[in-house]
């Protein structure tokens, strides 16, 4: 008889595990709308100038004189700077993904769709470039032009192209084995159409949950980037640069490192969430292997 210790308990029931991922995709929607609305508020309202210095109000504390979250070593308040910093990431996610999406997707779907050596030169150069973290080469494209924002956000599109163009290839090549893209060609339709036609549609999917990812890791990206003084350029507000700012009086004044790395992590695990659970809402496949 077997003893109860050793009784394996059941598996948790799909109907758990599918309200454990509605929980997680209504979390990550509302991270990525809260802050969403927090940049596009801050275009027109901020408690204070966020680019104000004021030494007379320097290192306040939470609250004093109205400054919700205090104010830096500069006297700049914080809140203001955390709200004007969600329009400067959100802006440098939102163009460098539509630049990796842009030149990716057509670079990965034209590979798959011609196959033998294009396919082969088009991968081994996207596979040097992708050889590189993307980071380091977003530096080493910034640095080689000049530093800004612009620059930072072209130099993580160009980082990402690599990536977007094998995810795209990868999910290309079995639908370009299918009987109706098959037809399709029989009929005389060009690759061009075949891809936008019967392929894209089929891998918007997979697209869209790794414009998700992306998306959080260009936010990173850039945070890195303004953290090493070759992103975002005083006086424009940015998370990565008030948590370099904020490194000579961490000791002193955590606070100051807490709220941007918080704005950060905040930020990243919404997208992050957001993309699983667009994977799952878009995937029945995915339903169906973990019931």
């Amino acid at each position: 008889m077997t003893s109860p210790s050793s009784v394996t308990p059941p598996p948790p029931s799909t109907g758990s595990r599918s309200r454990w991922r509605r929980l997680n995709f209504q979390i990550g929607l509302a991270i990525v709308t809260g802050v969403a609305a927090t940049a596009i508020v801050s275009f027109f309202w901020t408690p204070f100038d966020p680019e104000l210095v004021d030494a007379n109000k320097r290192l306040l504390p939470l609250g004093e004189q109205g400054h919700v979250l205090g104010t830096d070593q500069f006297g700049r308040d914080l809140l203001s700077q955390i709200m004007v910093g969600a329009q400067t990431a959100l802006f440098v996610g939102i163009l460098a993904v539509l630049i990796a999406i842009l030149i990716g997707i057509p670079i990965g779907g034209f590979a798959a769709a011609r196959r033998g050596w294009v396919e082969d030169v088009i991968m081994r150069i996207s596979d040097v470039i992708y050889a590189f973290p993307p980071v380091l080469l977003a530096i080493l494209l910034v640095a080689a032009v000049s530093p800004g924002t612009a620059s930072a956000m072209v130099a993580i599109g160009i980082a990402y192209i690599p990536i977007v163009a094998r995810v795209t290839r990868g999910a290309s090549l079995s639908i370009f084995e299918r009987d109706y893209v098959v037809a399709a060609r029989a009929y005389g339709r060009n690759s061009t159409f075949i891809f936008v036609r019967h392929v894209l549609p089929n891998i918007a999917s997979v697209l869209i949950v790794q414009m998700t990812v992306l998306f959080s890791l260009a936010i990173l990206a850039e945070a890195a980037l303004s953290f090493i003084g070759i992103g975002t350029q005083p006086p424009t507000p940015s998370w990565g640069r008030s948590l370099r700012d904020a490194q000579t009086f961490v000791q002193l004044t955590p606070r100051l490192a807490i709220w941007p790395g918080l704005a950060i992590a905040l930020t990243v695990l919404g997208f992050n969430l957001l993309g699983d659970g667009v994977r799952d809402a878009l995937d029945p496949r995915l339903e169906v292997s973990r019931g």
